[in-house]
């Protein structure tokens, strides 16, 4: 008789970490089935996820102590190698450096000004023309910043449903427009209006509401919020 594969494609459909992932959210993986996705398969004797559950109980089930393991003391465990090792060393890594850059302030934008202090560094002095969207919480506090598009400003290089979708993943409230004028003239264009005016309405309809579109040029800034164009 063939020995049983126990490899994560070979598991029944309910018990892949992978699959369950995508369809339930990364939420309801256990810390065995996230470390199970990580080293991909256990041996023919035992499955990824009860290698997994064996390494945490080892630590009594505590990431930290899990993260403070030598890639030696890793491969003393059956099934894990130094690749696997290294993936989760890595992972487990990259997990306290998340936890060390969240206890940063969130930039809270509390005037046009605030924004131009965002973005002025990043498309003030560029020699072409960028779109971008600042994301906010409902605390007005910026959570995700995103390039849209590098060019132009038209109609077809902004992507309206890629907006809102990652307003939706994001969680966010409320978006903020800006795009530069490597021209240094600080005026809106037939072309600011209308996207302006399209991407109010889209917002209005999934409750993310457009806070401002900003133009941002080397040395100063025009709010459309401020100058009442909206």
């Amino acid at each position: 008789m063939e020995p049983t594969n126990f490899s994560i494609k070979h598991w029944a459909e309910d018990d892949k970490p992978r699959e369950k992932l995508m369809l339930k959210g990364k939420q309801a993986l256990s810390d065995a089935e996230l470390i199970a996705i990580l080293i991909g398969s256990g041996s023919r004797n035992e499955s990824a996820v009860e290698l997994s559950k064996r390494i945490l109980a080892s630590v009594d089930n505590n990431l930290n102590a899990l993260g403070k393991l030598s890639l030696k003391q890793l491969m003393e465990f059956k099934g894990i190698g130094e690749a696997k090792a290294i993936s989760i060393a890595a992972a487990l890594e990259l997990g306290r450096r998340r936890r060390a850059e969240e206890t940063l302030e969130l930039k809270k934008i509390t005037s046009s000004k605030a924004v131009f202090e965002i973005m002025q560094p990043i498309i003030g002095e560029l020699p072409h023309e960028e779109f971008w969207v600042l994301y906010l919480n409902n605390s007005n506090k910026v959570v995700y910043k995103a390039q849209l598009s590098k060019g132009g400003i038209t109609g077809t290089v902004v992507d309206v449903r890629l907006i809102f979708k990652t307003a939706l993943e994001q969680n966010a409230t409320s978006i903020i427009l800006s795009h530069n004028h490597p021209s240094g003239k600080l005026q809106a264009s037939d072309a600011d209006l209308e996207i302006t005016e399209k991407l109010k309405l889209a917002g209005s309809q999934l409750d993310v509401k457009v806070l401002d579109h900003i133009i941002i040029t080397e040395n100063g800034y025009l709010s459309f919020q401020d100058e009442g164009i909206f």
